[in-house]
This record gives C-alpha cells, structure tokens and sequence, in this order.
C-alpha cells in the first residue's frame, strides 16, 4: 500500500499540532513543575518544535526535513521522560509515539517530494 505525498504531509501536519498541544497542556495544565516557572518549561520545552513552522506550513521539503530532524529531540526525550519518572509515564510515551509518527510522515513526505 502506497500512500501519496499528501496524505503524508497531512499525517505531518496532525502529527506536529497534537504533539504541540500535548507539550502545552503537560507543562501547564496536567502536571505544572514546582521547581521551574511554567514560561521557562514552554519556552525550552516548545520552542524547538517553532523553528521550522513556517516553511512546514508552505509545505517545503527543507523545513519539512527540519521539522523531522527536530522531532527526534522529542523522541528521546520521551523515551527518557516514560523510563525515569512514573507519574508522567503515559505523557511521555504520548509525546515519544507523536514525535515518531511526525519524524516518520516528515521523512516520508520528503522522499516522496523528490527534493
């Protein structure tokens, strides 16, 4: 089964905004850290995933490739987060299995662009 270059950008697309708005609502909403003000957390913890959004909206190849360099980052670092704390455990291996599946459809998109 081969799927086209939009579906892949699409899967992308849903991909990157839920895992943007689980980032969100683990930090402020579900569990708030005690130690850090909740603007730091966002700020280190959101900040990367902004970087390449503009040309990952206009669908470019490049910052299509960005956006799944930069999901790796939150792949380990849940895988990491799911394995040391167990109270965020089910957070965590949502925000690692979103980051995959955005690395995935962003590489796939990608190859099947042909830039």
């Amino acid at each position: 089964m081969t799927l086209n270059k939009q579906t892949y950008y699409t899967l992308a697309l849903s991909a990157y905004f839920s895992l943007f708005a689980l980032l969100m609502a683990w930090h402020t909403l579900l569990m708030p850290s005690v130690r850090f003000p909740t603007a730091l957390v966002l700020i280190v913890t959101v900040s990367p995933l902004l970087l390449p959004l503009r040309g990952f909206l206009n669908g470019r190849s490049k910052s299509t490739a960005w956006m799944a360099y930069v999901s790796l980052l939150y792949i380990t670092h849940g895988l990491v987060e799911a394995m040391a704390n167990l109270a965020e455990r089910w957070y965590a291996t949502g925000e690692a299995i979103l980051a995959l599946t955005l690395f995935l459809s962003a590489t796939f998109y990608v190859r099947s662009n042909g830039k």
